[in-house]
């Protein structure tokens, strides 16, 4: 819901009821992420998308159904051999959606939710999306407060237990529990949407480099900040895409930062008295991805002064060093396309092979668990 609630949130302020399509589960490889989310007013007006066109058109009937019947819902778009392009998931895999009608009286926290989300302050909602009986029913939480219920104490307990682990790590998905919130059971499906800050890319060394990775940290939608000691060098007008300009030595800025296993710690400095003291600290960290710039030459002479100032052959083998996948880039923006294809990787654990050279499901990152078979789909709903 984040990319659509500038132009979601004038419509609840003005009293207009929507209907809200989010995908909240996939299997093999469905076109869209979980959270991808879709909404029509009531004039119907469409804004987002679900699956990149695939079944928005099919989506807007069921979503004109939900605003007569203010009933929410949740529809499963699959793919068949026989009937593949009738719908148009054409790229295979299947989408469950769960689509909500939103008015001030069915959701009387939207407006908590849309001015977290603007201001990037962490949320939650979890949202029963499947069960015997009040669906649509959720909890909102951030980490300290919580706002309204699932109906069952026992349950909102578990829920906002579970909730507020995926919430510091910025995952949504689908969780499934027993009536109370028994963990082993799974006769309820709640839908847990967490709106974390934007997870941070922290560039050290303020060089041409390091403004076009910048820009496309920024396309990625990481948090970025650009580190130098050289006041000359580290400026806004040289970097006007960063979030945040410090000059500091990066050494001693470091330790100032929260850095989580979502935080991307990038060394362009490839100058010992930079990046020898940074990389001691940084490869300590909880840090997702940490990579540094340099030839082979200056790569193993760092490894060499990093040995030697106590760096275990464990913390080293975290270091992505020369920083990059091999994909022949030479120019500024090439290598900064490098670089984010290896940050991707590492955090998603991508192969790097060719799509072409393989056989295995494009999407790895399903968000249902390996148990959790793709349901049946039925009618128009199968494609």
């Amino acid at each position: 819901m984040r990319e659509i609630i500038d132009e979601i949130h004038p419509w609840f302020k003005n009293r207009e009821p929507f209907a809200l399509a989010t995908v909240t589960r996939t299997w093999s490889s469905a076109p869209r992420p979980i959270g991808t989310a879709m909404a029509v007013s009531q004039s119907g007006e469409v804004v987002g998308s679900v699956s990149g066109g695939c079944v928005e058109g099919a989506i807007f009937e069921e979503a004109q159904e939900v605003l007569i019947t203010k009933k929410s819902r949740s529809v499963t778009y699959g793919v068949s051999d026989d009937n593949a392009f009738s719908v148009g998931l054409t790229c295979g895999g299947t989408i469950e959606i769960f689509i909500q009608y939103v008015d001030k009286e069915s959701f009387p926290n939207f407006e908590l939710v849309a001015e977290a989300i603007e201001e990037e302050k962490p949320i939650a909602i979890a949202t029963l999306i499947e069960g015997p009986d009040q669906i649509g029913a959720r909890i909102i939480f951030d980490g300290k407060e919580i706002y309204g219920t699932l109906n069952s104490t026992s349950l909102d307990h578990s829920v906002v237990e579970d909730g507020r682990g995926l919430l510091s790590q910025g995952k949504t998905r689908t969780i499934k529990l027993g009536k109370n919130g028994e963990r082993r059971m799974d006769q309820l499906s709640i839908f847990v949407e967490c709106y974390a800050p934007a997870p941070r890319m922290i560039v050290f060394g303020a060089i041409d480099f390091a403004a076009a990775l910048v820009r496309v940290g920024k396309l990625l939608g990481y948090h970025v900040t650009v580190c130098d000691a050289r006041g000359l060098f580290a400026t806004k007008k040289r970097f006007p895409d960063a979030d945040e300009i410090v000059v500091a030595w990066p050494h001693k800025y470091l330790p100032t930062v929260d850095v989580d296993e979502r935080t991307v710690l990038c060394v362009l400095t490839h100058d010992p008295k930079f990046d020898v003291p940074v990389l001691e600290i940084a490869l300590r960290t909880n840090a997702g991805y940490i990579g540094a710039m340099g030839s082979r030459r200056t790569h193993d002479d760092r490894l060499t002064r990093l040995r030697e100032v106590g760096m275990t052959e464990i913390e080293l083998s975290r270091l992505r060093s020369p920083i990059g996948l091999d994909i022949g880039a030479r120019t500024p923006e090439e290598t900064a396309v490098s670089i984010a294809a290896e940050i991707i990787s590492e955090l998603t654990g991508g192969s790097n092979r060719p799509l072409s050279h393989g056989s295995d499901p494009i999407h790895k990152n399903s968000l249902a668990s390996e148990t959790d078979k793709a349901p049946e789909t039925h009618g128009s709903n199968l494609i």
